[in-house]
């Protein structure tokens, strides 16, 4: 016995206790050493991370889409669908313009992708003369801090300088490193010669493009070697600017006078042509993007910003205002405020519990795990990749009320043992190892559960992965902290303090003590004593309810959703025209929007509700964005303010689509369902697209349906005459001719300061936009003289395609469309799948269709969580048998997992949220959480056992004694994350469920570890007697009786 008690105060617990200075040393290190670091952190609104996409983009200009997919798409796909380490291939392709993106397999080495990507492509001899060199890049995420929107009644050119002023002085500032211009078009020199002129001087738009090419000309000559040393040669010939190229010798007549650029063609300083515009409150206006690089703050970037447009506001050109539109460091402050008020309501919440139930010192101790396991994280989480932003302050106050969970235990021991009057140092270490083994197992559980959210694939799980790593160092740190540094501090002998203050907190907090112990002993314990008595009814109605709650979400009554839509303080509204829409129409749309919002900004406060309105014209595209004032500004949300927009709009004749948003672009948002079909034949496809999006017509819940299918611009097809065959024309002379008479002939591209210019030669704009001169063109023959087009080409009409979409090698066309509630489009999807789509399959033989967005998201990410839920209860299974040898306990202490999750299903009811992925991450978490209450239980129930107690005493004195422990963990892990699930601001919407299911999981769970797992300990001895052959019931009964007089 002697030889046991010296074994006892041995080990690694018993040498720290001892040693008063180690464990202090370990604490001030973990304290001072995260302060420090928490100070050198990167800071960030989301976390940082690659995108596993390589995008290949090629210009051609002037050609329709199926050109671009015949001529570059096809190709490109096929050079890469076969290298491995892509694992999807998707295309878009517009008119002028094919964009291929690969989407690379998770963990493969990307610049190795990269490489062989770029190699297949320069291997391709197939692109079209005219097309643009592929550009090949890997996505990256660039990270904006700020919008600026600058604007005024001025010129384009008088515009674009003054943003280009502002891009050059917001650089200047050393806070200030990446600024991007956003919707500005490029510069160009427009170089317009009539046909007239061409005619009269015999010549060819691309031959006054090469004369232009070859007279700005700025080449090495080589060097001289002279005595005196070497002299560089060099043929400088270069032009810059518009009056420069204009005197250009192009042509030199037979009396020997020469004809210059500008005796035949007005040249200019100009931009680009586009179908893109932005104004801001009815003013042309550019955006200008500034960014966060390495480890700039959100914060100090935007006071940067802010300080260097004061200064530049004094030199902006009159007509000339600046406004900022998106400030993302004023969201990362709203949500790092708002989380760390959360984080100190639920300590204070914490610290209260312990104050009620443990001795002031105990508290105190136990309390200082939080700030030791969360400072300390600080200095591992640099070397894992994470940043201080939303989700890792998140993952702090999932962590907040569960960290403690181990030093209550092994506190309350200690408290226990030196309560009986044993020795403090002696309580401390035998308390502490009393305790140490289900304390390591319980977070080696806790740990298990919350690894598989690093499983889920994508985006999602990139941004989502934060959560497990932040979590498990913690946890790892308070397993530490509470086995090596608390025992030492509350080994320390401890004299009361004889004040006023103290005796009066002693008084009540011995009195709420013998409170909660008569309600222990006799309200617990008689009721637990009643459900051990009729243990097989107790359990039936358990599983009753748990198949009631259960048979309720399978009904489809609770919505199922992929997040939480989170409002923005912006309201979005897109109308879609038919392709080739004349500006003059869309700006009639434009200002019907623009008007309606002003109408709604009228009613209801004004300046108090609106900031201001942007407005970007996309060719067939009008977006108008209303900027709000901040919520607490104004009396209406985001989604009100859309409604009442809608109604004011009310219907637009001839449009697309109409769509309103007010969700932003943050998690949540997007169509709620997107459909998206495929099949080998344009037409079937365009027929089964207006099919569903009829279908969908049907759902009442069901908005903004788009159908994925816009008619394209209309087409006109040239083949060639015999004639003109006979003229000695080719269909490629020809098509070269008409493509520089009407898109331009590229003379030459350089670079002036920051900017390319490309010098376009091209008819007037008056000959470029009326059919009859395309009738008339005249078109030069080899022999030197001119013929009209109409001669020697037959001309055909039809209609190009808008966009054409494609997916692993074949056309695709996206239904898609908003529900509203959200929550009822699991059950529009399950009709959907049920019944529409394969009526459609059977119509439209060979027609595929799949799930895209929102929908393909929640499928993979469901995949994937149920795959780690499922390993993750096997290892916790593994996990639970090692320390009590037993096959069927492990199951007993896991029953407390699907009455956790009963008990998050009813928060989500009681709160009003729908069930969307962060919920079950909450419920995968909650899975190694929920078991620890019951695994201190049934391992407190063994220990008694071996000391000679029978099943029935065993499992009640466990019950007693480990009631107010349990109790404490419950209301300490509630109450630390209470602040956030009872929380109004719309900033925490998305973070709110998975609250939701740790706390009210936690909650219900401690009912069914205070009752339920009990009674399934005698039932699970009941089924050993009988398989003895016999009846251990009665003697469980008789303990029942006798158990009575135990304290």
């Amino acid at each position: 016995m002697k030889t046991k008690r010296l074994a006892e105060m041995k080990g690694p617990i018993s040498w720290m206790a001892k040693n008063r200075v180690a464990p202090n040393l370990m604490m001030v290190f973990l304290l001072l050493g995260g302060l420090i670091m928490s100070m050198n952190i990167k800071q960030e609104v989301f976390p940082e991370f690659d995108l596993d996409v390589a995008t290949i983009s090629v210009d051609y200009s002037g050609a329709s889409p199926e050109e671009v997919e015949q001529g570059i798409v096809l190709a490109v796909e096929e050079a890469i669908r076969g290298i491995e380490g892509v694992k999807e291939l998707t295309a878009t392709v517009g008119e002028g313009n094919g964009t291929i993106n690969a989407e690379l397999e998770e963990g493969s080495d990307q610049q190795k992708i990269y490489q062989e990507i770029k190699q297949e492509i320069d291997r391709i001899t197939t692109f079209p003369e005219d097309a643009e060199l592929p550009q090949v890049s890997l996505v990256t995420h660039m990270r904006e801090v700020l919008s600026l929107d600058i604007f005024g009644d001025v010129s384009e050119m008088v515009l674009r300088q003054a943003v280009e002023n502002v891009r050059e002085r917001l650089l200047q500032s050393p806070d200030i490193t990446q600024v991007e211009l956003l919707g500005a078009r490029d510069y160009e020199i427009s170089v317009e010669v009539p046909q007239e002129n061409l005619r009269a001087y015999g010549l060819t738009l691309a031959g006054v493009a090469e004369a232009i090419d070859n007279a700005s000309t700025e080449l090495p000559g080589g060097a001289i070697d002279t005595s005196g040393g070497d002299i560089l040669l060099r043929v400088k010939d270069r032009r810059d600017w518009a009056s420069e190229f204009a005197r250009i010798p192009i042509v030199t007549t037979s009396d020997g006078s020469v004809v210059y650029l500008e005796d035949i063609a007005t040249v200019r300083e100009a931009f680009r042509d586009s179908d893109h515009y932005g104004f801001y409150d009815g003013s042309r206006s550019i955006s200008v993007g500034v960014y966060r690089v390495g480890k700039q703050t959100p914060m100090g970037v935007s006071i940067a910003t802010r300080e260097a447009m004061k200064e530049i506001e004094r030199d902006l050109p009159a007509g000339i205002e600046w406004r900022i539109s998106r400030d993302m460091s004023e969201v990362y402050q709203e949500r790092l405020d708002l989380l760390l008020k959360n984080a100190f309501f639920g300590l204070m919440l914490v610290l209260v519990v312990l104050g009620l139930f443990l001795e002031f010192r105990v508290a105190f101790w136990v309390t200082m795990g939080i700030p030791t396991a969360f400072l300390g994280s600080l200095l591992f989480l640099p070397g894992m990749g994470v940043s201080i932003n939303m989700i890792s302050m998140f993952a702090y106050i999932i962590a907040l009320g569960i960290v403690v969970d181990d030093a209550i235990v092994a506190g309350e021991n200690i408290y226990e043992y030196q309560q009986k009057g044993m020795s403090f140092i002696k309580a401390s270490i035998l308390g502490a190892k009393d305790v140490a083994v289900p304390i390591t197992y319980s977070i080696l559980t806790n740990v298990v559960a919350f690894l598989p959210l690093c499983l889920i694939p994508g985006v999602m799980g990139k941004i989502w992965k934060v959560i497990p790593l932040v979590v498990v160092t913690v946890f790892l740190l308070s397993w530490v902290e509470s086995l090596l540094i608390l025992p030492s501090h509350l080994a320390k002998e401890h004299k009361a303090s004889d004040g006023r203050l103290r005796r009066l907190i002693k008084r009540r907090q011995d009195a709420f003590t013998r409170l909660v112990e008569r309600f222990n002993k006799r309200v617990y314990g008689g009721f637990l004593e009643l459900c051990l008595r009729f243990r097989g009814l107790t359990v039936a109605i358990g599983l009753a309810c748990l198949f009631v709650v259960f048979s309720y979400v399978m009904s489809g009554r609770i919505g199922l959703i992929l997040m939480p839509r989170v409002e923005s303080d912006t309201a979005e509204v897109s109308a879609v025209l038919p392709v080739g829409s004349p500006l003059d129409r869309m700006k009639s749309v434009q200002n019907k929007l623009t008007v309606a919002m002003d109408k709604v900004a009228r009613e209801n406060g004004g300046d108090r509700l609106l900031k201001g309105v942007f407005v970007r014209i996309n060719e067939n595209e009008v977006e108008v964005r209303a900027y709000l004032t901040s919520p607490e500004l104004r009396d209406l949300s985001t989604a009100q303010v859309n409604r009442l927009w809608r109604e004011k709009v009310g219907t637009i004749a001839g449009l697309e689509s109409l769509r309103f948003t007010s969700d932003g672009r943050g998690p949540g948002s997007g169509a709620a369902l997107t459909v998206e079909l495929s099949h080998t034949d344009i037409n079937v496809l365009e027929k089964a697209s207006h099919d569903l999006a009829r279908q969908l017509e049907g759902f009442p819940n069901v908005k903004d349906i788009d159908d994925g299918y816009t008619p394209g611009k209309q087409q006109i097809d040239f083949s060639i005459k015999p004639e003109g065959q006979s003229l000695g024309l080719t269909s490629r002379e020809v098509a070269r001719q008409v493509r520089s008479a009407f898109n331009g002939a590229e003379a030459l591209r350089q670079q002036r300061g920051r900017n390319e210019v490309t010098v376009r030669v091209r008819l007037p704009e008056k000959e470029r936009k009326n059919e009859y001169y395309l009738e008339n063109l005249m078109i030069r023959i080899p022999s030197g003289g001119f013929v009209p087009l109409m001669e020697i080409a037959d001309l055909k009409r039809g209609r190009a395609y808008t966009t054409i979409s494609r997916r692993d090698a074949r056309r695709t066309v996206s239904v898609s469309a908003n529900v509203e509630p959200l929550g009822e489009t699991s059950r529009i999807k399950a009709a959907v799948s049920d019944s529409i789509l394969p009526d459609l399959a059977r119509k439209y033989p060979g027609l595929t269709s799949g799930y895209q967005g929102r929908q393909a998201d929640m499928s993979e990410s469901l995949m994937s969580l149920i795959t780690g839920f499922t390993l993750s209860m096997l290892t916790i299974y593994f996990l639970l048998a090692i320390p009590f040898g037993s096959y069927t306990q492990p199951l007993i202490v896991m029953t407390a997992i699907p009455f956790g999750i009963l008990g998050s299903t009813l928060g989500h009811l009681l709160m009003g949220y729908n069930i969307s992925l962060m919920s079950m991450m909450g419920v995968v978490a909650l899975a190694g959480v929920v078991v620890n209450d019951s695994l201190v239980l049934i391992d407190f129930a063994n220990k008694k056992r071996q000391e000679g107690l029978t099943p029935g005493h065993a499992i009640r004195l466990a019950g007693l004694r480990r009631f107010r422990p349990i109790v404490l963990t419950t209301l300490t892990t509630f109450g630390g994350l209470a602040p956030m699930i009872f929380e109004t601001s719309r900033q925490a919407r998305f973070m709110i469920p998975m609250a939701i299911s740790l706390g009210f999981g936690i909650l219900f769970a401690t009912v069914i570890t205070l009752v339920l797992v009990p009674c399934l300990y005698l039932l699970l001895e009941d089924f050993h007697g009988l398989r003895e052959g016999k009846s251990k019931k009665a003697a469980a009964l008789a303990d029942l009786h006798v158990s009575q007089k135990m304290p």
